[in-house]
């Protein structure tokens, strides 16, 4: 959303009630495929994980083979949105699926997965300005960069509740990588980044006070979820990784984006 406001403030674009339409059918179709994906191919795992055997395909919900036909009917979904949006966003489609999908199986060999989930999303902004524009700005990057930082800090915390089962299974992750205590120290540094880039968003594009409120909010809400996760107590680790995170997302775009309507 964020993207989009930043596409038709920037005044290179107008308002598009069907582009919006197809900006967010795009999210919807790319994260359920990508999601359904990664239960897809992490079904073995998660039936091994006492954490997650409850999901669905482990507990016999929902059929592999269900799973695989929903990831590709999103991601033909998908693809059919950006053919509707404009050609840039059709071509890099592949690209953008190549991406999310590919994640998943990155745990397999590199601890950087964290990274690869941060790219993911990161492109959702540069995205939706992309739909609307058909070109590549300064701005929007940045905020695909903030969230980036921002997404590979918080999956690391994430992270951190299986540290011992992806060490047992031969996974990769940052807290198998570098132990907890130093992958909580790394998070705190990549979200130090995310909120310094959300601050020169906010400078470069001198926008006013509601995305100042916005910004401060954003960094706070960082700031507060490693006061609630320990390297001796992981107890509030959801806290920090839906709450505190879908608070901070909800809270920023709402803010930044009735700035750039209302400026």
């Amino acid at each position: 959303m964020l993207g989009f406001a930043l596409a038709i403030h920037s005044g290179k674009a107008v308002f598009n009630w069907e582009k919006l339409i197809l900006v967010v059918l795009c999210m919807i179709f790319a994260r359920s495929s990508a999601m359904a994906f990664n239960r897809f191919i992490d079904r073995k795992y998660d039936a091994l994980n006492p954490r997650t055997a409850v999901r669905e395909i482990p507990s016999g919900q929902i059929s592999s083979n269900a799973a695989l036909l929903f990831v590709i009917l999103s991601s033909l979904a998908f693809i059919l949105c950006t053919y509707l949006i404009n050609p840039i966003c059709f071509y890099l489609s592949p690209v953008a699926l190549l991406v999310v999908l590919g994640y998943s199986f990155t745990k397999r060999f590199t601890p950087l997965c964290h990274v690869f989930l941060g790219i993911g999303l990161g492109l959702a902004p540069v995205g939706a300005y992309i739909a609307l524009t058909e070109e590549f700005a300064l701005l929007p990057v940045l905020v695909g960069c903030a969230v980036l930082f921002w997404v590979s800090g918080f999956d690391i915390i994430y992270a951190l509740q299986d540290e011992e089962f992806d060490r047992k299974n031969k996974l990769f992750s940052i807290p198998v990588f570098l132990g907890r205590k130093n992958a909580l120290n790394l998070s705190k540094f990549l979200h130090l980044i995310a909120g310094l880039l959300m601050i020169t968003v906010y400078i470069l594009g001198s926008y006013g006070w509601l995305f100042l409120c916005g910004t401060i909010v954003f960094v706070s809400l960082l700031i507060y979820q490693h006061l609630l996760v320990k390297p001796n107590d992981l107890s509030r680790v959801n806290l920090a990784f839906f709450t505190t995170n879908g608070i901070a997302s909800l809270v920023f775009s709402a803010l930044a984006c009735s700035d750039l309507f209302l400026n």
